[in-house]
This record gives C-alpha cells, sequence and structure tokens, in this order.
C-alpha cells in the first residue's frame, strides 16, 4: 500500500465519499490518489432511523458495506487516525502507518458520547430507555412505542451540538401519532426536555412548530438538560440550565438524544479550535490556519445545523477549490451555511425546514414550507433515500 496520496480524506460517511466522488469525477488523473480512511465496515443513512424508530422504515435499508459506497478510483485504508501533522502534511494511523498527503479533508462526523448522561449507557435498549441515535437499539424504540399503554413518555434534546438537530423531536411526534391512532392519547403525557430555549432556531418554522406542539398538546420543557436516568426507579433528573435546579421527571418510556462532542482525535490536534471542531473558514471550508486542508460536515466549526443536507451543499465546494488550488486558481466556490431539516411531524406530514447561515429560511420548492405536508413527508421517506445512495456519494447531487 502506498504511504503517500495527492488527496487523503478522514471519513467515510456522506461527506468524505461525496467529496471524493467528485474530485474523482473531476479529474481522472486524480484515480489511485484519493485515500480514504475509515475503520468502519458499514456505512448507514442515518436519516432513516428517525422513521425506524416510528415503525414506518426498516433498518437493514438503512445499511451497505462501506466497501461499496467507496468511488471506484478512489482507495480504502480500513484504519482510524490516531494523530495530524500538518506541519509535515502527514497523519499517523492506529494500525502504525504514516501517510502523507498534498492537500488533506477531515470529514469524520461528530462522536456520541453515551456515558455523558448518567444512566443511559447500561440501560439503553432495557426498561423504556430508548435512542434512534443507535443502529443496535433504534428497533427498541419502536418496540417501546407500540406496546405503550399509557402514563408519561418523555422525549429529552442534550446541551450540546447534536446531527439533525430537529431528529429529537420528529420522534415524539410519531409517537404521539401512534398514540392517538392507537386510542391511548387521552391517557398518556408526552413532555418535551430540552436544553435549548424554543422548538427550533428560525423563526418561520419555530412559529409553525409551536403549533404543532399546541395542537398535540405536549408539555415543552426548554432550557432542561438530561443529567441522569435512574431506570429502575423510571426517573430522569434534569438540570433547568437558567436556575441551575434539579428537576426530576417520572417516566413510563423515555426517548434520549445523547451528548454528542467533537471526536477526540480532531480535538487534541493542531486542527481543532477552541471547542474541537476542525477549524475552517465558513465559506470556502479551508482550514484557517493550513490551507491545503479542508473541513466539512458535522465535525466542522461551521455556524449551522448537523444535516446530511448541509453536507450536500458543502462537498460541491470543498471540491472545487481543491481543484482551484491544484490548478493554481484561486478559489471561487462558497458555501451560504444552506442547512436543511425535514421535521416529520407525525404518519405523513412533514415541515421541510430550509435555512442559512442567517437563520433565513432559503426554500427549494414553490410553496410555503412551514405548512404540514404528506407531499414532503414522502420526499423524506421515499426519495431521499434514493438520491442519497444514488446521487449524493457518487457526486452527481
Amino acid at each position: 500500500m502506498k504511504s503517500s496520496y495527492k488527496v487523503v480524506i478522514v471519513g467515510g460517511g456522506s461527506a468524505g465519499i461525496s467529496v471524493a466522488a467528485r474530485l474523482l469525477r473531476q479529474s481522472h488523473s486524480l484515480s489511485g490518489e484519493i485515500a480514504i480512511l475509515d475503520p468502519a465496515v458499514k456505512h448507514y443513512y442515518q436519516p432513516l432511523w428517525t422513521l425506524v424508530g416510528g415503525g414506518a422504515a426498516k433498518k437493514e435499508s438503512s445499511e451497505r458495506d462501506m466497501q461499496s459506497v467507496i468511488p471506484e478510483g478512489a482507495v480504502w485504508i480500513q484504519a482510524a487516525v490516531m494523530a495530524f501533522s500538518p506541519e509535515t502534511n502527514s497523519l499517523s494511523t492506529n494500525q502504525g502507518q504514516t501517510i502523507s498527503y498534498d492537500y488533506l479533508v477531515v470529514a469524520s462526523g461528530i462522536e456520541i458520547n453515551w456515558k455523558g448522561i448518567k444512566g443511559l449507557q447500561e440501560n439503553l435498549g432495557t426498561k423504556g430507555v430508548c435512542s434512534n441515535y443507535s443502529y443496535e437499539h433504534v428497533d427498541y424504540t419502536w418496540e417501546t412505542i407500540r406496546s405503550f399503554k399509557g402514563g408519561t413518555a418523555l422525549f429529552t434534546h442534550p446541551a450540546s451540538p447534536v446531527k439533525c438537530g430537529g431528529a429529537p423531536q420528529k420522534i415524539m411526534y410519531l409517537a404521539e401519532d401512534h398514540f392517538n391512532r392507537s386510542h391511548i392519547r387521552n391517557r398518556s403525557k408526552v413532555i418535551f426536555g430540552s436544553a435549548n430555549p424554543a422548538i427550533f432556531d428560525v423563526e418561520k418554522y419555530r412559529l409553525a412548530l409551536e403549533k404543532v406542539v399546541e395542537r398535540k398538546n405536549i408539555d415543552a420543557r426548554f432550557r432542561r438538560n438530561l443529567i441522569e436516568i435512574k431506570a429502575d426507579e423510571k426517573i430522569a433528573i434534569f438540570e433547568n440550565l437558567d436556575t441551575n435546579e434539579i428537576e426530576e421527571i417520572a417516566y413510563d418510556m423515555i426517548h434520549v438524544t445523547p451528548l454528542m462532542q467533537a471526536p477526540a482525535f480532531i480535538k487534541n490536534s493542531p486542527l481543532s479550535d477552541e471547542n474541537g471542531w476542525v477549524d475552517v473558514q465558513q465559506h470556502t471550508l479551508q482550514h484557517n490556519h493550513f490551507k491545503n486542508v479542508f473541513g466539512l460536515g458535522d465535525n466542522a466549526n461551521l455556524p449551522t445545523s448537523k444535516t446530511g443536507a448541509a453536507i450536500r451543499k458543502q462537498a460541491p465546494v470543498v471540491a472545487e477549490n481543491i481543484m482551484a488550488l491544484m490548478r493554481d486558481l484561486p478559489m471561487k466556490a462558497s458555501y451560504d451555511g444552506y442547512s436543511s431539516c425535514p421535521i416529520v411531524t407525525g404518519y405523513n406530514k412533514l415541515v421541510l425546514a430550509e435555512f442559512d447561515y442567517n437563520k433565513e429560511p432559503c426554500e427549494s420548492m414553490p410553496f410555503n414550507q412551514a405548512v404540514e405536508r404528506t407531499s414532503m413527508y414522502v420526499m423524506k421517506k421515499d426519495l431521499l433515500p434514493i438520491m442519497y445512495w444514488n446521487g449524493m456519494l457518487k457526486g452527481t447531487m
């Protein structure tokens, strides 16, 4: 195996694969000169997991072998990065290799800290404690919702960045809808304990979702951060982020969105900012100190939501700007902070939030996307996975 490549991409998720595919489409001379480092054997289309947890999709359709998504012409190195040495244009892996590069793309995603909430890791998948953020346990979410007979259903959103900021509430809306259809809604209480100050960041969609919460009679409690689960007693302990008071909520089922953080090998590297994320210029996605390094996706310090839709707009910018540098041309591609959150508000209902760095809507449909629509639900459930596997990962969308 070679130890030196024109482009090294860290991460074989949607960001890394998309950039590799785009670079190879733009320059056939890069065939064999792009390495993708990722130790995982599987690649997941994670946006589907909300629907899996709600009983509307099968988790197996979200999984593919990593080898099957590596673009032709790219070299997959099945190893994890241990350390970056950007001063020498190299990195080291957990297999003892040192790999050098001309250009580096860091796209390793976000790390889930299952231990960050006391009592979560050891009780996940049992005693009514569920989370759609685990492939292994996502089926248990549906099992729990389906077998719920009434009582308190508690859903949480943590005080940390999360991938797909809308996901913690999407599963709540599906659960509430299922309780309705199962005729147990009148003996069920649905509570949302969120560390955020409001249901959504962008005013247009916030106003629409506040009406959804009101219509569904959901008890939304903001600035509440889950810090502990006492699974045997079925008690969740929250910290009020405004008063520092500790509050206890008794539940019959709880869906937990775990704390998330920058991967340690990035946090402890010269590539990170003070919060541990890859430190990039927010429009060019070029590193602020190392000009042959780019970062995108969930591990970048971009002030926008961490979503697959954001990556779909970031990947072409990274690919085009790397090609410009290779050709000694000025970088012209620019990212405006676009992100999208298809917020499922029930079975066959969805609000399609699309916005930019300024938290201003930038909608792609010729109608008001703050209105719940069946057509947008069908798009999320049936069309977006096809676009992902056959378009985005192939570098064509």
